[in-house]
């Protein structure tokens, strides 16, 4: 094909113009390429340089082409800088369109040849992918197109859409191709109104075939979907703003008997109290179906129905078809008939004098010529006259594709190249004329042939004109069968005739989401099914979906049942679920309708698919089940029978629940919702604002009543959104400045309500009376409004709030529309940013905190900024595994490292999520690229689950800005661990970390005294260091348990442990919040969701090991006392408490019964006879218990075996790479000294304190070398079948060690925990932190690491041994643990105080420790120190006899009670 193209070969062509004439095809044509210019009107609408227009026509004459009163012919200057290029190739001739900043190939003809013949036009293009969408109308069962060699004929066609490859009502060319992951797209649009059919193929490409015109082809080439979309109307025309009233939910039917019929349906859906608009009436109410007529006899009071139902607020629409009888009336002349005849309005035959006969609905029929200005005159006088006697409201143009009975006329058509072209695409019926007129007709505007696809269009411009006649500067509502590219600038569609089936339904929303692509948002399908009886299950799913139409409307054909709401019953599922849905959409209507400003101002899709806000996410491309309104309201329906579950995709954004409030952890996966027989899926998306008003059964009533704002908060706490406000129904408010217009805004917890335009007032006063704020973490402690000068603040009644769903609501405002506000609420966390003491503004700000002062008492001043922490890693995907999720998480360097030049801070950590079973799970946060210490406590983890989430209670979540984990249980939605708050930091000697608390009730965290098992979250801190503290208030005791039960407000329960044994503390707050602040090691949560608290107990003491099984006779009562003198003194005691048959199985004997307090030895002097003693009693049924403490004297000036063996076999703490003891003092006194005790204890421990080594528990050698020590004492000196393993955090009396400490940093680390006697630094009454223990591999710690699993290392040696030597059972008693002590030992709440309030406090211990696992516990009955009252004992001895581990255990130099001769202490044993 020879082509003279005056340019090289495959040259990029700039110029605004370009003209090709091509020969050797069938006929010369010409190629015109032009640019649009930069801001150049175009059928007065702005252009830009992303449009690209390609016409190919006949060079030798002129042909047919589309008149459309919109596109006009470009002239003007070339776009400046164009985001395309256009190649010309010769051989084969094309056009090639590439995108510039992509290199992409959008556009390109030079695959295949061009055919241009009169009747037979052809042109295919390469596609860059197979995301094509768009091209109609038919039915298309996916909204992504299959290109498998699939063929779509476009002509207007009368046809029924039941799925088929028929051509439908409507004539639409244009399509939308999404180019890959980048989201890039362009648009094609072929301005071509004949026959023709286009067919998909799979290289990817598109083939057009069309029997006349030209080839007038525009190119958008977009940045985004939604652009490309923008950029299409932008030509055509923008969609036409619908009346308000128009949104309402519509009845209608093809079958109404007569008006009582059609009043009864009002009157039962009115009685129902259905959110109802518009009744309509279809062509039942005419006489003999003949337009501008109605039943005299049937429906005689029509007229007054209208007014009956403007009088509740309603409006009436009825339908007109084109097609005019020519038969006379019942009662006269059918004047609209003779008017048109006179007039010469009718389509003409090919002689274009007789006019055509087909028939229609009311019989035979002649055909208005819309094209003819004689016809528009007509038709619009027609239509006002009969607006003088019905008072319609709007209108719906039906059968106008034109639709006849009678294929071509009543005559037939003659065999000629119109009727009968060379080519006819794959139309239904492959019959030109099937079902219409003759090809070769005659209409002003030219032969049938061309304009047969524009009859619609053609009349709907003729019925705008009606309504411009009829509703002087109202926009009444248009209805349109039959449309044409630009239709929507004027009119709605409904999708035609279906049928009450489940396919049907699904393929309502690829039909929607096309014709939102076309220009037409006012779009919807007749819901319920047209054709067929709607079974209830069917419909009431269909009104759901449906209540989310644009155009929403209920309409089925005659002959079948009635399907109006109401009919299936007043109080069916189906009404109840339909009003709930309508409910909602009436609330959500002045959102509804400033999608719709915003579609006919700037090309916006209404109904939008999720790929439109999605385009990057490969998911999105083929969903076409769910659907959008705007970009931030997710609807997703059910579609299939009897199904409950859905399985739904999640896009990349936060959700919330639209009825609940509740954030749904999902996202950028599927989901399977569970949608019970009255629910479909309705989710908001965070970052928008919605406009709200309180709804109404009509728009007319709902427009009265109070505003409304729903603010659903993304993962940084923003929003924004728009309010469009006018009457609701004049023409032209936008353009002429008749209209209010808000912008909404939220950032850092203040919502800026801002008017920009301020040009109606709205007569009914109307004011924002509520905003409900989805996401708010945070209860709102108070809320302030501000108006110009003006402060309110809210009163608490009006501040409600659901920690559960995080759900805010402020009720009771009077903020009048067209005023500016601003809402201010302080729900900000204040995590601690300087939990030291001093702060001030200085230091706070160095740390890159805020600093504010504030009214709430313990609130700090000094408080991190809301993004502080980490960030996820956006160059690396999060990893999702069957088993758990990984990502990598950078530290936000917008703000300063945490106590620089003091310990590194690590820049970059891996959190790994691990799915432990169905109700466990493990995260950790650590260094990658540096090993830490991690705790070596063995835990029995399950080996892990994988699967397709079923089963699992929970789902977890990465969220971002700051990184945070959300784990929410599946089964109520509630976020039982959520740690998006600010301050996360992790440096060597400093980790941090803060979550929400689904509610305010949590319990746990030891050791330490509480005043309540609840804790107190108001500003409380709690440390955890094993230390020889005596229990107090807020004082760090013997042992560490850094866990704790939450209770949800739904009473489900849940509990969490952090894997850590350095010091820490943790702070609770009333938001309600926790943080975690700790010196070391890493973050390793462990996660258990019960979900009740007896199951959380269960779950976690099977991680970390049941409790022990105590023998039968450790549940008896036990005496014990530090200050026995002798061994006649227990002995007395025993005869005593025998004699008076007190219930009684164990005696004790503490430091007394050793010579000077040495381990493995016994006093001489003093307890010579206790081994026989204890034989004695044994054999008696009683049982004995020894205490050992772990340190080991080193100052002997005799053999002393247990140091001299220890020392041997090199069992002792040392000081870090060194082979020295670290020496302590602890309770054996140096030999040959005397204690004077009157002394102070400071001048006892410095002169008769023997230096004492520990034990290094952790060594297999020690663990050998204790168990050799008790049994050669139990062998050598004295049986027992207990042991009570004392002073073990381990407990010193001089600090550190009897030559302090070297290592600053480690003992005054940078941040020290909120622990008793923190001033002293951590070797306060303990060892240095530098000591070194080698775990058993012979891995080297310190003792700053591992001094909180002190007690724990000493505790199973302890029972292995015992159980060893003794044979039995037996039951260790320790004071330090640590979690998974207690599936060795139990346990003693400490030294305890003999004062009224132990007795309570005692309750609180033992609860806490069963949640530990320690369930062997109790307090010291009587008390320890001091002295107890006769009632105090008396009252704690009944309490005590229901302790688990029931003893009665006093200190030095206290009142020994006589049990004996108390017969109360009697009776509470005797019941215990």
């Amino acid at each position: 094909m020879p082509v003279s193209l005056g340019v090289p070969q495959g040259s990029v062509l700039d110029p605004f113009l370009f003209v090709v004439n091509i020969s050797d095809l069938d006929m010369n044509v010409e190629v015109v390429i032009s640019k649009f210019a930069d801001d150049m009107l175009i059928g007065g609408m702005t252009n830009s340089s992303c449009r690209l227009y390609v016409k190919i026509t006949d060079a030798n004459k002129s042909r047919f082409e589309v008149p459309h009163e919109i596109i006009k012919p470009f002239e003007g200057p070339a776009a400046s800088n164009p985001n395309y290029e256009v190649e010309l190739s010769k051989n084969p001739f094309g056009i090639s369109i590439r995108r510039k900043s992509t290199r992409t190939v959008l556009f390109d003809t030079s695959v295949a040849p061009l055919r241009f013949a009169d009747q037979y036009l052809q042109i295919t293009a390469k596609l860059p992918s197979h995301n094509i969408y768009g091209l109609g109308e038919h039915v298309h069962k996916h909204y992504r197109h299959d290109t498998n060699w699939k063929t779509w004929p476009i002509f207007t066609r009368d046809a029924f859409p039941n799925g088929e490859m028929s051509n439908l009502y409507g004539h639409h060319t244009f399509f939308m191709c999404l180019e890959g992951e980048n989201g890039l797209a362009f648009g094609v649009f072929l301005l071509n109104s004949n026959a023709m059919e286009v067919e998909l193929q799979p290289s990817p490409s598109i083939t057009y075939r069309t029997i006349g015109g030209v080839l007038d082809f525009y190119i958008f080439v977009g940045s985004s979907p939604e652009d490309v979309v923008r950029e299409y109307l932008t030509l055509v025309g923008k969609p036409k703003m619908p009346a308000y009233w128009s949104l309402g939910f519509q009845l209608s039917r093809w079958g109404y008997k007569n008006l009582s019929d059609v009043e009864a349906t009002v009157a039962r859906n009115r009685k129902i109290n259905l959110p109802y608009d518009i009744q309509i009436t279809d062509i039942d109410y005419m006489e003999n179906k003949k337009d501008f007529t109605y039943d005299l006899g049937k429906f005689r009071n029509l007229p007054e129905f209208a007014h009956d139902l403007h009088a509740h607020g309603q409006r009436y629409i009825i339908i007109l078809d084109p097609a005019i009888s020519t038969q006379a009336l019942t009662n006269g002349p059918y004047e609209s008939y003779d008017k048109g005849t006179k007039m010469g309005v009718w389509v003409h035959e090919s002689d274009g004098k007789t006019p055509l006969l087909g028939e229609v609905w009311p019989g035979e029929t002649v055909f208005p010529d819309y094209t003819n200005p004689q016809c528009i005159k007509w038709w619009v006088e027609e239509c006002a006259n009969f607006h003088q006697t019905i008072n319609y409201d709007g209108l719906w143009i039906d059968m106008n594709e034109v639709s006849s009975f009678k294929f071509g006329s009543v005559k037939g058509c003659v065999k000629n190249q119109w009727n009968n072209p060379p080519f006819v695409p794959k139309i239904v019926d492959r019959l030109m004329y099937a079902k219409t007129l003759c090809m070769d007709a005659q209409q002003t505007g030219g032969m049938h042939y061309d304009l047969h696809s524009l009859y619609g269009h053609s009349m709907i411009l003729a019925t705008e004109q009606v309504i411009n006649r009829v509703f002087p500067g109202k926009r009444s509502i248009i209805l349109s069968r039959s449309t044409f590219a630009g239709s929507g600038s004027y009119s709605g569609h409904w999708l035609g005739d279906n049928a009450a089936n489940w396919n049907d339904i699904k393929w309502a929303i690829p039909g929607m989401l096309e014709f939102n692509l076309f220009g037409f948002p006012y779009i919807g399908a007749d819901i319920c099914g047209f054709f067929d009886n709607s079974p209830e299950e069917l419909c009431r799913r269909w009104m759901q979906v449906g209540a989310f139409y644009p155009f929403s409307r209920n309409h089925n054909a005659e002959n079948y049942k009635p399907q109006d709401p109401a009919f299936y019953g007043e109080d069916s599922l189906l009404v109840n679920s339909s009003k709930h849905y309508l409910n909602i959409r009436y609330t959500l209507l002045p959102y509804l309708y400033t999608l719709f400003h915003k579609a006919n101002v700037n090309g916006d899709t209404v109904v939008r698919p999720l790929l439109h806000e999605f385009p990057t996410d490969k998911t999105t491309w083929t969903i076409d089940l769910q659907f959008l309104w705007g970009p931030a309201l997710l609807i997703t329906p059910v579609l299939d029978p009897s199904t409950e579950i859905v399985h739904a995709y999640v896009p990349d954004a936060v959700w919330y629940e639209y009825e609940t409030g509740s954030a749904i952890s999902s996202r950028k996966q599927f989901l399977d919702m569970h949608l019970p027989g009255d629910k479909l899926g309705l989710h908001v998306r965070g970052g928008f604002i919605f406009p709200t008003q309180q709804p109404a059964n009509t728009t007319f009533f709902s427009r009265k009543n109070p505003l409304g704002l729903l603010v659903a908060l993304d993962e940084q706490g923003k929003a924004s959104g728009e309010l469009f406000w006018d009457d609701g129904e004049s023409k032209d408010t936008y353009k002429e400045g008749v209209y209010t217009a808000y912008q909404f805004t939220v950032a850092e917890n203040v919502l800026d309500i801002i008017v920009v335009k301020r040009g109606y007032i709205d007569p009914n006063n109307l004011k924002f009376g509520e905003i409900k704020v989805f996401g708010m973490n945070n209860a709102p402690l108070s809320v302030i409004v501000k108006h110009g000068q003006n402060v309110t603040i809210l009163l608490p009644e009006n501040i409600i709030y659901n920690a559960t769903t995080k759900v805010a609501y402020f009720t009771g405002l009077q903020l009048e529309l067209g005023e500016s506000y601003s809402v201010e609420w302080n729900s900000s966390i204040r995590i601690d940013c300087h939990p030291e003491v001093n702060a001030n503004e200085a230091a706070c700000k160095k740390r890159g905190c805020i600093w504010e002062s504030s009214s709430t008492p313990s609130e700090p001043y000094c408080f991190y900024e809301k993004d502080y922490g980490y960030l996820l890693n956006t160059d690396k995907r999060i990893i999702v595994t069957e088993r758990g999720m990984r990502a990598e998480i950078m530290r936000n360097k917008a703000y300063p490292k945490s106590y620089p030049g003091l310990t590194p801070t690590v820049q970059i950590l891996q959190v790994d999520v691990t799915y432990l079973s169905d109700n466990m799970l493990n995260f950790k946060i650590f260094d990658p690229k540096a090993k830490r210490f991690e705790v070596p406590v063995q835990l029995n983890i399950p080996k892990g689950t994988k699967g397709d989430n079923s089963t699992r209670l929970y789902e977890v979540q990465f969220t971002n800005f700051p990184f945070g984990i959300q784990v929410k249980r599946k089964s109520t939605g509630v976020m039982i661990w959520n740690s998006q708050l600010p301050g996360l930091t992790f440096t060597d000697q400093f980790i941090q970390i803060s979550t929400h608390l689904p509610s305010k009730y949590i319990y746990g965290f030891g050791e330490t005294e509480h005043q309540s098992f609840k804790h107190d979250l108001n500003w409380n801190t709690w440390g955890m260091f094993a230390k020889d503290q005596p229990p107090g208030y807020k004082m760090n005791c013997y042992g560490s348990q850094p866990f704790y039960m939450g209770l949800e407000e739904n009473f489900k329960a849940h509990g969490v442990l952090l894997l850590n044994s350095n010091a820490m503390d943790v702070t609770v707050q009333p938001y309600p919040s926790l943080t975690y602040r700790t010196i070391g090691g890493i973050l390793d949560f462990y996660l258990v969701l019960g979900p009740n608290p007896e199951n959380v107990v269960e779950q976690y003491t099977a991680l970390i090991g049941r409790p022990v099984m105590p023998p039968y006779w450790s549940l008896g009562f036990q005496l014990c006392r530090y200050g026995y003198k002798n061994t006649t003194e227990i002995e007395d005691l025993y005869t005593d408490m025998k004699n008076a048959k007190i219930p009684y199985d164990v005696q004790y004997v503490d430091i007394d019964y050793m010579e000077r307090q040495l381990d493995f030895t016994l006093d001489a002097d003093d307890f010579q006879n206790l081994p026989d003693f204890f034989d004695k009693i044994r054999s008696e049924g009683m049982r004995t218990i020894i205490i050992l403490d772990p340190a080991i004297s080193g100052n002997e000036t005799k053999p002393y075996e247990a140091f001299t063996t220890g020392i041997h076999n090199d069992v002792f703490v040392k000081w870090e790479k060194s082979t020295d003891v670290i020496w302590g003092k602890v309770w054996p006194d140096l030999p040959n000294v005397t204690v004077d005790t009157s002394k102070p204890w400071e001048y006892q421990v410095e002169h008769y304190r023997s230096y004492t080594a520990f034990p290094d528990f952790f060594r297999n050698e020690t663990i050998n070398w204790w168990h050799t020590a008790i049994k050669e004492y139990y062998e050598k000196t004295l049986k027992f079948d207990g042991l009570w393993i004392d002073m073990n955090e381990p407990a010193s009396f001089v600090h550190g060690s009897v030559h302090t400490c070297h290592d600053n940093k480690l003992n005054y680390p940078p941040y020290m925990p909120a622990l008793e006697s923190k001033h002293s630094g951590l070797s306060h009454k303990t060892l240095c932190m530098e000591s070194e223990h080698f775990l058993p591999d012979g891995t080297s710690v310190r003792h700053y690491d591992v001094h909180n699993l002190y007690g724990w290392s000493q505790t199973k040696p302890t029972l292995d041994s015992l159980q060893n030597i003794t044979g039995e059972r037996g039951i260790v008693v320790t004071r330090s643990t640590f979690p998974s002590s207690g599936q060795w030992a139990g346990h003693w709440l400490g030294d305890n105080t003999a004062a009224w309030n132990q007795l309570h406090k005692s309750i609180i211990g033992m609860m806490e420790f069963s949640l530990f696992g320690i369930s062997y516990t109790g307090a010291d009955i009587c008390g320890f120190f001091n002295n107890a009252t006769y009632e105090m004992c008396l009252r704690w001895m009944q309490l005590g006899a229901f302790y688990p581990y029931s003893r009665n255990h006093n200190g030095l130099g206290f009142t020994d009670w006589e049990y004996p001769n108390n017969k109360a202490v009697h009776q509470a044993l005797r019941v215990g």
